[in-house]
């Protein structure tokens, strides 16, 4: 089949024309629409406060993503309460944690950072176990985490800040699409919910991420195209080569 319309389930890039699918779009003559499948909304203070958290009693927060940023400033700002300056901030990566200047008076002392993933993270909270943690997160979140977090004992607590739901997409023809490209479990969820009658046919499924690949299965669908790979890091790489290949087959 020749692959002509693309839906990809995130936000469009800011410059689309000098993005990886800008090129993609140019090189193979696709039409690459994108749409947001899920949404985040945070929860309300009353919802809050009925898990009992108090979140003074914690010397130091983990933050693996801007979501989490805001929901806990929100939150804080909600309940009338001031963090203090001697609060110690754990970030997945960089740029979130100079994200936090959004909030907070930026010192090196007491912001620390991976460089992208949750093992490298873990490898600082690990040099400062005295700390009582606390992890803003989503009802939906990486189990390996906290698992990685109970395997060194580190003294925490995850709470829920903010949840991930399915956004509106009735205004989509879904079958117009060649291909539909993932990023997350929920953004499967989303397809499923907004279109419960969805028939995969000739639709090609890309995921990226294995637990984006398993949700897909868990879905009943067929994985056409998944990433990352040794050869394709990237999803626009990893479609780049599938589109060679079928191109060789003709």
């Amino acid at each position: 089949m020749k692959i002509k319309n693309i839906l990809v389930s995130q936000p469009e890039p800011a410059d689309l024309e000098k993005s990886p699918y800008g090129e993609l779009a140019r090189n193979h003559s696709l039409n690459i629409d994108f749409n947001k499948f899920i949404k985040i909304e945070g929860i309300c203070s009353k919802e809050f406060r009925q898990n009992r958290i108090q979140l003074l009693d914690f010397t130091a927060i983990i933050f693996t993503s801007r979501n989490a940023v805001d929901h806990f400033f929100r939150l804080a700002k909600e309940l009338r309460i001031e963090i203090p300056d001697t609060m110690k901030y754990f970030c997945i990566s960089e740029s979130t944690a100079f994200y936090l200047q959004k909030y907070v008076q930026y010192r090196k002392r007491k912001i620390f950072h991976g460089k992208q993933s949750f093992e490298q993270l873990l490898e600082l909270i690990k040099k400062h176990k005295d700390e009582k943690y606390l992890l803003p997160c989503s009802e939906i979140h990486k189990a390996s985490m906290t698992k990685q977090l109970d395997d060194q004992s580190i003294d925490y607590q995850k709470a829920v800040f903010y949840k991930t739901l399915a956004s509106d997409l009735s205004h989509l023809n879904i079958k117009e699409y060649d291909m539909l490209i993932f990023f997350s479990p929920s953004g499967v969820k989303s397809l499923i919910k907004n279109f419960p009658k969805f028939e995969q046919n000739s639709t090609l499924i890309a995921a990226f991420g294995p637990t984006t690949a398993k949700a897909v299965d868990d879905a009943g669908l067929k994985l056409n195209i998944s990433a990352p790979t040794k050869t394709a890091p990237s999803m626009t790489m990893a479609i780049e080569q599938y589109i060679q290949k079928m191109n060789k087959k003709k």
